[in-house]
């Protein structure tokens, strides 16, 4: 993959969704939790403000409503901002 995210921004490919069954019964996609956890795929340099504090392959956690998805290659990442992300695990 080639692509630099920029300034204090991080690439998160994000964990899959758990399959979940209710009593047999099988959640469609669209109705699954999306998933909080993540992969960091690449960073930026960082802002004169802020260092960059996560790295490649960290485990994160991050906001429900964190990031812009977008797909590279048929698979699906997110990009946002450092400061969106709440832990490294």
């Amino acid at each position: 993959m080639n692509i630099k995210p920029l300034a204090d921004r991080v690439l998160v490919l994000p964990a899959p969704a758990e399959e979940k069954t209710i009593g047999g019964i099988i959640i469609p996609d669209s109705a699954k939790e999306k998933p909080l956890k993540g992969t960091v795929i690449a960073i930026g340099n960082g802002t004169k403000d802020e260092e960059m504090v996560v790295k490649p392959n960290d485990t994160v956690l991050y906001g429900k409503y964190a990031g812009t998805e977008i797909e590279l290659d048929g698979e699906k990442y997110l990009i946002m901002r450092q400061s969106d992300i709440l832990a490294i695990l």
